[in-house]
């Protein structure tokens, strides 16, 4: 390991006007004016809460394995977030006293908060993080940073749920953990399978420009993180861990557990998928009333026609600007054009309804063809979400984004 700087100020989110400062020491035998080199190119960090019988083991034990085991010079930063215990003082000594280990305070709890500081002022190519408990098998450290340093990939997670990984964990534990993950992949379309790992790193050029947008300041911020990240087309790497439970572990996990969901149905509110259906709730209570307005002079297949024309524009532009975020005049001409497809689609489906209705019912009422058109475009709202997300809006997502590449 190499000789760590003496001190730097906090320059995160949270380091604003009116905001507590958040000093952060590096320490060591060697550290004292040494600001020659480069910094190392891992940062590990440690949040910790309460965690004063087993902050000192784990951390020379963490700080050994990196000196004698692991191939890259490599720091470690504890971050303290309010402790009411003797932790501070613990991790304080530990930075005076070990090189390449550094403390950070806050003054508020939350693991999220100390991840977004800590990583949002790294000077590091890669920032990782780990429980303080060292449940995953360190050995998984190389494999997890690996891709992250040769540029390979931009996100890098632990995964317990892997088959070749290998947990050792209480039933309750294990069965939160795999509902939760299928929660995230059936509602958010999740493409990763083990959110809550505390094992991940990240490639600080490519995430900390993410950071800002993350709300959550809690145990909700990796899978946000990781949600960004995906919806941004950054590629996530999986590692299968060893991992053993703490049984003496600090987290409230029913509390947790309720935090998550909390989260996940945040995202899935705001998600593109909700922001459709809103539109098109809309649209179709606008389909409505201008349908019973046009029938009453007018027949009903030209009122369903009219109506539906009128609405599928003001749809269109709606779903374009808001559920799939496309501004300007880029291809414009060629989504409505698509857009008027997709109108057909319906118009034929809502036609064949009136139709069916006319056969059944020889005079049906107004209200019961606006209930059966209603019915019939609802029955063509997946269709018509399918079309417009994968030929109407279509946007070519790669592999990758870094962010000198302007994409």
């Amino acid at each position: 390991m190499t000789p760590a700087t003496n001190q730097t100020t906090a320059t995160g989110p949270a380091h604003q006007p009116g905001a507590p400062s958040l000093p952060r020491i590096g320490a060591g035998p060697e550290a004292a004016g040494s600001h020659a080199g480069s910094p190392p190119p891992v940062e590990i960090v440690l949040p910790v809460y309460n965690e004063e019988r087993t902050l000192e083991e784990s951390v020379r034990r963490l700080h050994s394995f990196l000196r004698d085991e692991f191939p890259v010079p490599a720091r470690i930063t504890i971050v303290d977030n309010a402790s009411t215990d003797v932790t501070p003082y613990i991790a304080a000594q530990l930075a005076g006293e070990l090189d390449e280990v550094g403390y950070l305070h806050l003054d508020r709890k939350g693991r999220g908060l100390a991840l977004r500081e800590a990583w949002s002022m790294s000077p590091a190519a890669v920032a990782c993080y780990m429980d303080i408990d060292l449940s995953t098998d360190l050995k998984a450290l190389h494999p997890l940073v690996a891709p992250l340093l040769s540029g390979h990939s931009d996100v890098a997670i632990g995964t317990r749920l892997s088959p070749s990984a290998r947990v050792t964990r209480g039933a309750k534990r294990e069965f939160i953990s795999r509902g939760y993950n299928r929660i995230l992949r059936t509602l958010l379309r999740a493409r990763f399978s083990d959110a809550q790992c505390g094992f991940k790193a990240i490639r600080t050029e490519a995430i900390q420009p993410l950071l800002p947008e993350i709300r959550d300041d809690g145990w909700f911020f990796d899978t946000e993180l990781l949600m960004l990240a995906q919806d941004r087309g950054l590629r996530v790497h999986e590692v299968p861990v060893d991992w053993v439970d703490d049984p003496d572990s600090r987290v409230d996990i029913l509390s947790t557990a309720w935090l998550d969901l909390k989260g996940v149905g945040r995202l899935l509110a705001a998600s593109r998928i909700a922001r459709f259906a809103m539109v098109g709730v809309l649209s179709t209570v606008a389909y409505a009333v201008l349908y019973l307005l046009l029938r009453a002079g007018i027949d009903a297949g030209t009122a369903n026609a009219i109506s539906l024309a009128v609405t599928a524009i003001g749809n269109t532009a709606a779903n374009r600007r808001w559920t799939f975020g496309l501004r300007g005049r880029d291809r414009l001409l060629r989504q409505y054009a698509m857009g008027a497809l997709v109108y057909m689609l319906t118009l034929g489906l809502t036609s064949g309804a009136l139709a069916v209705l006319g056969k059944m019912v020889p005079d049906p009422s107004k209200h019961l063809e606006v209930t059966v058109l209603v019915l019939a475009s609802i029955a063509a709202t997946v269709t018509r979400y399918f079309a417009l997300k994968s030929f109407v809006f279509a946007i070519k997502i790669p592999d990758r984004i870094r962010p000198n590449e302007g994409a």
